[in-house]
């Protein structure tokens, strides 16, 4: 490889020999580095921690409410109080109904997140998750933000130790990585007003890790943040996986401008999405996994981000989510079939292998024909940069 600078040479010798950045270093990657330097380091990360494996798994999405009492300037999913009509409140049988639409179906997880609204409060939670799982033991329970938690908690009046407790014991089994948005107070104060602080968000999942469990991490960007300050966030990520351990996946989520308060900002290039998600994986050394949500980003980008670093794709979805629809992503529709999502992970030469939720193994799909696979015979495997 030809470097354009010293320090170029020095960063892919530490990546090398499995060293640890640092932020000056990330910041120059970020500001200097080729896109191509940056997906061979990302890749060798990669590659050295999980081969051509790339995971995925099924799962589906409840999504309680839209109507929010915060007013986040990137939102385009939720609604206001007084224009709840506009948006959808789900009762308890509603959700449940939606769960056990489920029966039968071969999936493994639901990922719960929504809106903050006083009647979603700490009982009605508890009692949803424990009906869930009496119902299907088995299905992993992925459920809130601390957004979510902070307020419930606050209106409870239970601290956060005790709250997370509550939760634990409700049978709730992980955490998912939403509302972590930017930790900077400077950005944070300007697009997630009167939301949790990221020093709360970040004690939450402290907490939760505490408690034995685990969690993924997120970092909204493309907006109006710089570079300094998603080396803010992704360094405050790794001082905590430092200490606890807890966090097994971080996915970059992309800004989308439509139907929002931040319409008028472009969107990041596809360059800088792949950008974001190398410097990523150089960085967080201490991140088992790196995660491209798909119906985000769309099915090309997600195929070209696993030779920056990405080793996840997240799940099937099962068309259960509108946050991302709601605001411009590429998939208007976001489901995949198993068979489908397979076809695009050996598109480009890697291995689709089915996992739960904490990446144990389910099923090595790398020879697996499907009855009617179409693809499977004659598929090309691209190279895959070293």
């Amino acid at each position: 490889m030809e470097y354009k600078s010293a320090l170029e040479e020095s960063i892919h010798a530490k990546v090398t020999a499995e060293e640890r950045i640092t932020d000056e270093e990330a910041l120059y990657l970020f500001n200097s580095a080729s896109l191509s330097y940056l997906g061979v380091l990302a890749n060798e990360i990669r590659e050295k921690r999980h081969g051509n494996n790339t995971y995925f798994n099924k799962n589906f999405h409840l999504e309680p409410t839209n109507v929010c009492l915060y007013t986040c300037t990137f939102c385009s999913y939720s609604r206001l109080i007084k224009k709840r009509e506009e948006g959808w409140e789900y009762s308890m049988d509603e959700m449940l109904d939606i769960v056990k639409s489920y029966d039968g179906k071969d999936v493994t997880e639901v990922h719960i997140v929504g809106g903050v609204l006083p009647q979603y409060d700490l009982k009605f939670y508890t009692e949803l998750f424990s009906s869930i799982k009496k119902h299907r033991p088995e299905l992993h329970v992925k459920a809130l933000t601390p957004v979510e938690y902070h307020y419930i908690f606050k209106k409870a009046k239970v601290s956060y130790e005790e709250g997370m407790r509550q939760i634990k014991e409700s049978g709730v089994d992980s955490m998912p990585g939403g509302g972590a948005e930017i930790f900077h107070a400077e950005i944070r104060d300007q697009i997630a007003g009167g939301k949790c602080s990221g020093e709360e968000w970040l004690r939450i999942h402290e907490i939760w890790h505490e408690l034995g469990q685990r969690s993924n991490a997120t970092m909204l960007y493309g907006h109006i943040e710089n570079y300094e300050h998603r080396i803010d966030h992704l360094s405050k990520l790794r001082q905590l996986q430092d200490k606890t351990g807890g966090f097994q996946t971080f996915i970059p989520l992309k800004f989308r401008n439509k139907n929002n308060q931040l319409s008028h900002l472009s969107e990041s290039t596809v360059i800088e999405d792949l950008k974001n998600y190398a410097i990523s994986r150089i960085y967080l050394d201490n991140f088992d996994h790196i995660k491209a949500y798909w119906p985000m980003i769309g099915r090309d980008t997600a195929q070209l981000s696993l030779s920056f670093g990405v080793d996840d794709l997240d799940g099937t979805i099962d068309d259960t989510t509108k946050i991302y629809t709601m605001a411009g992503s590429e998939e208007q529709s976001p489901t995949l079939t198993t068979q489908e999502l397979v076809q695009m992970i050996r598109r480009v030469g890697r291995k689709p292998i089915e996992r739960d939720t904490l990446y144990n193994v389910m099923t090595d799909f790398t020879d697996h024909e499907f009855e009617d696979d179409k693809y499977y015979k004659g598929y090309i495997s691209l190279p895959v940069s070293n």
